[in-house]
């Protein structure tokens, strides 16, 4: 038991170190495209249009797949059925390989309409294609790394994620010199080869987690299945899409947040400035502003990666009462780490870009006001978790649903007015994460019996203390 719980804290510690590893790395060739000379904040907004689009794709088939995967995993595995872990996968494995495939083509296929029309950057085009094999591959990668977070062995999603972000970073790298090597030193061309590098890193990914699942399957294999329950092929992917649908629907929705300023934010700047600043003032806030306030996601999201099996696994041997008890310092470590963030962003925004992005520095106002939005966009996530692992899946869909409706409204009222202009989009995200942390909050209060006093959040607290000195975060969510 011991043993057990010393590999579970060791898995979630090096998921976390490896999330920062891969926002750091990640951050390299954020800086190295932003401070190109021909890309910039212009080049920025090509890559990212097009890389929010297939993001929106992918979000469909393969983001909320681990999560869904996992929890019927660890459901399984509670209660001794080991057997109907393994089936399970296998299931999950072809079904998703068939949707990756269908998004891959439907990318690749209306990659010139979605450029040309959708977001009306037609630069776009080439990164779209560029993009298109990625979904089939992040797809499948994404059932196998649910399928090892499911039995809490979390370092195999920590080190496929932190190759893939190693091999993008270095194609980046590499193809975009290669591009102004052979001459064509073009922006959109450049956006492309940057994009392709995706493309490269996910392939990589899949293939060191194919391996690794090979390796660890006839380990799996020997394990004796005290408690099987033969299931239909049918009844099977049932539970899978019941789960897998509103948990990928969730992410989805929260991924077209950004697609609504890639629809939305050059469409209506235009009214009131020209294309080309349109263009810019997008780039700004997408290539710059949202990649350093989705910094602190990532470590977060390595706490929500484990706390979906962890509160599963709870809730299936119905003790309510630690789920609760985990529950509780979940949220509490997302409060200790969202606030100083969000806070120091605030503070420093301008000396950040200034440090980071000396050759494209502007945009401080657009990141210190961004920046509130870091403490509820990580409350919202950790919520959004502790909902799946309790069962309650289609809570976080609809309350993001809610949420976008609200960003939506503000970009299309707010964007054209001359004296709000791309604020109207921040002002939107910030309410749409408040939206979305607020029903969740609600929904787990009244599931949970769930209350949180000032003195448990505050840093001097007693409880805070043992939490973090005395017994350690960690351990007590391994118990």
């Amino acid at each position: 038991m011991k043993n057990k719980k010393e590999n579970f804290i060791q898995g979630v510690l090096f998921l976390l170190l490896s999330q920062v590893f891969i926002k750091i790395v990640g951050l390299a060739y954020k800086l190295y495209l932003t401070n190109k000379e021909g890309f910039g904040d212009s080049g920025n907004a090509i890559y990212s249009s097009g890389f929010q689009i297939y993001a929106l794709l992918l979000t469909f088939s393969s983001t909320g797949v681990p999560n869904a995967i996992s929890k019927i995993i660890s459901g399984r595995l509670a209660v001794g059925d080991n057997k109907g872990a393994d089936k399970v996968f296998k299931i999950a494995f072809l079904s998703f390989a068939i949707i990756g495939a269908i998004g891959s083509i439907l990318l690749f296929m209306g990659a010139k309409t979605i450029a040309k029309i959708w977001i009306q950057i037609p630069e776009a085009e080439y990164s779209l294609i560029a993009l298109s094999p990625s979904i089939f591959f992040v797809s499948i990668t994404a059932v196998i790394r649910g399928y090892f977070n499911g039995r809490l062995v979390f370092t195999a999603t920590a080190k496929s994620q932190s190759l893939e972000q190693v091999f993008k970073t270095i194609f980046t790298i590499a193809l975009v010199e290669l591009v102004v090597i052979l001459g064509k030193n073009n922006t959109k061309i450049m956006a492309a080869a940057a994009n392709l590098a995706t493309t490269i890193a996910t392939i990589s990914s899949f293939v060191y987690m194919y391996f690794y699942y090979r390796l660890k399957k006839k380990e799996f294999d020997v394990e004796e299945s005290i408690n099987y329950k033969p299931t239909r092929i049918r009844k099977t992917l049932k539970e899978i899409i019941i789960v897998a649908m509103p948990i990928s629907i969730s992410s989805l929705i929260s991924s077209f947040n950004k697609n609504i300023d890639s629809f939305t934010i050059v469409r209506f700047l235009k009214r009131i400035t020209t294309e080309e600043e349109a263009k810019i003032e997008y780039g700004i806030l997408s290539g710059k502003v949202d990649s350093l306030c989705m910094l602190p996601m990532s470590i977060n999201s390595a706490f929500v990666t484990a706390l979906v099996p962890v509160i599963s696994k709870s809730i299936a041997k119905k003790d309510f009462k630690l789920a609760k008890r985990k529950a509780k310092i979940f949220i509490l470590i997302t409060i200790l780490i969202a606030i100083p963030i969000t806070i120091f962003m605030f503070l420093f925004s301008e000396k950040i870009l200034k440090v980071l992005f000396p050759n494209a520095k502007n945009g401080a106002n657009y990141l210190r006001f961004s920046s509130v939005s870091i403490i509820f966009m990580m409350l919202a996530q950790t919520t959004n978790g502790i909902l799946q692992g309790i069962g309650k899946v289609n809570v976080p869909p609809i309350a993001f649903g809610i949420g976008m409706i609200v960003k939506f409204i503000c970009n299309i009222i707010l964007i054209p007015k001359k004296n709000i202009g791309i604020y109207g989009a921040i002002f939107g995200t910030i309410l749409c994460n408040i939206i979305a942390f607020l029903i969740g909050s609600i929904v787990l209060i009244k599931n949970l019996n769930f209350k949180f006093t000032m003195g448990e959040v505050g840093l001097k607290s007693k409880k805070s203390k043992i939490f973090l000195k005395k017994r350690g975060i960690l351990s007590k969510i391994g118990e």
